[in-house]
């Protein structure tokens, strides 16, 4: 009894990080959001100030995954519920290329 207690409990916690809850988020992400949640500015001016220092390049490079994927999310991501070829191809191009860039810098390009 216990344990569908905590499982209960752990589901009801970890729900927010569903899927269809983040790709929401992402899409609903403006400025406004910044205003009201400063501590993701915080978390990304830590990362970048980490991984400038320390040079490293996989850090700096999960960044621009990131704010790559965010920007295809809101702008190419259609809004209406009915996915057609037409609507998802933007997406998957942008996808590519953030891909190829990704693993061109990270296994291709030497210093």
């Amino acid at each position: 009894m216990q344990k569908e207690k905590i499982v209960d409990r752990t589901r009801e916690a970890l729900e927010p990080l569903e899927t269809g809850n983040i790709v929401e988020f992402i899409r609903n992400l403006s400025l406004h959001t910044f205003e009201e949640k400063p501590w993701l500015i915080l978390v990304f001016l830590a990362i970048l100030f980490y991984a400038v220092i320390r040079r490293s390049r996989f850090v700096l490079l999960f960044l621009f995954a990131f704010f790559s994927i965010v920007g295809l999310i809101t702008y190419a991501m259609p809004t209406e519920g009915e996915l057609s070829a037409r609507s998802l191809l933007p997406l998957a191009l942008g996808g590519l290329a953030v891909g190829g860039v990704i693993i061109y810098v990270a296994f291709i390009k030497t210093e």
